[in-house]
């Protein structure tokens, strides 16, 4: 039996167990996994020689009990490793690479450009594939995790074209965005918690987004990423950080057409969807993974003010 180790992702938090997902080997990716708590170990590899067994592991040094852990299932990957090893940015995106989830030029030459150290808080090991907290009960994404939307994305982020990242953080991805759409192109974050903003401001003002940042082709703005960023739209790309248990309209309607936003939806149960606009305005969407996310809320709910 193969044990895959899955590291969480985006604005996750841990729960007080594991959860185990038996996924027969035959299933294609875009098919929901069946879901079980365990009441024992796994079984073992000679009682079901044709099953994988995933175990997703809780993180409680690195995050806030009281929400619950997101995980990515890429069965391409035999592990994740610790990131103990790790010492560069690089290194990073070549074991990326190495596991498939890096597979064009392009996501590449950008997660390099783009240091994560620079949008991690200090005295953490930036490039451990995991989330790492952010404060105001948010984190940054996985490295894993930021690759998989890049990919799904990347059609969607060519140099002229406009791009929205809902749940902005600390930056990291809409400094990605930036990068990839160019000084023609226009990237904007949204992030409904004002110091988050700030202190992203800051992260880009480092990195290799910093020119566009100061050109005004990359910006980020306090907002309910809910309702988008109309000022922009209609963007070309859209990325969500947080679980809909709908796809909010108004960023249906900022999708341009024949754009691509990718969306986790679900409240138990959630799936990063990838929602394709026509070019005749209609609507397609497939489920490209199982994952797990806070909700998409308001400031006051995230934080515990309400």
């Amino acid at each position: 039996m193969n044990l895959t180790q899955i590291s969480p992702s985006l604005r996750y938090c841990a729960p007080s167990i594991g959860l185990y997902f038996n996924t027969p080997s035959s299933l294609r990716r875009h098919r929901r996994l069946p879901l079980r708590l365990p009441t024992a170990l796994p079984p073992t590899a000679s009682s079901v020689p044709k099953t994988t067994t995933t175990i997703i592991p809780f993180l409680p040094r690195f995050l806030n009990p009281h929400f619950v852990t997101g995980n990515c299932l890429l069965s391409r990957m035999e592990r994740f490793w610790s990131g103990s090893g790790i010492g560069t940015n690089k290194e990073m995106v070549e074991n990326l690479q190495s596991y498939g989830v890096v597979r064009s030029k392009k996501v590449s030459e950008v997660m390099e450009s783009v240091d994560r150290a620079f949008f991690v808080p200090d005295g953490v090991p930036p490039y451990v594939d995991t989330p790492l907290p952010i404060g105001y009960n948010a984190t940054i994404s996985a490295p894993h995790m930021h690759a998989t939307c890049l990919q799904l994305l990347e059609k969607h982020l060519q140099p002229g074209m406009r791009a929205l990242d809902v749940g902005s953080g600390t930056g990291y991805l809409t400094a990605c965005f930036a990068l990839m759409v160019g000084p023609e192109g226009r990237a904007v974050g949204v992030e409904h918690i004002p110091e988050l903003v700030a202190s992203s401001i800051k992260n880009i003002e480092k990195s290799a987004a910093a020119p566009l940042l100061k050109k005004g082709s990359l910006s980020v703005h306090v907002g309910d990423g809910r309702q988008g960023w109309a000022e922009c739209a209609p963007y070309d790309a859209i990325h969500v950080g947080a679980a809909a248990a709908e796809i909010p309209p108004a960023l249906i309607d900022q999708l341009k057409p024949g754009g691509r936003m990718v969306i986790p939806v679900g409240n138990i149960f959630q799936d990063l969807k990838v929602v394709d606009k026509d070019t005749d305005g209609s609507i397609n969407i497939h489920d490209e993974t199982s994952v797990r996310y806070v909700p998409l809320t308001s400031r006051e709910a995230q934080l515990g003010d309400n």
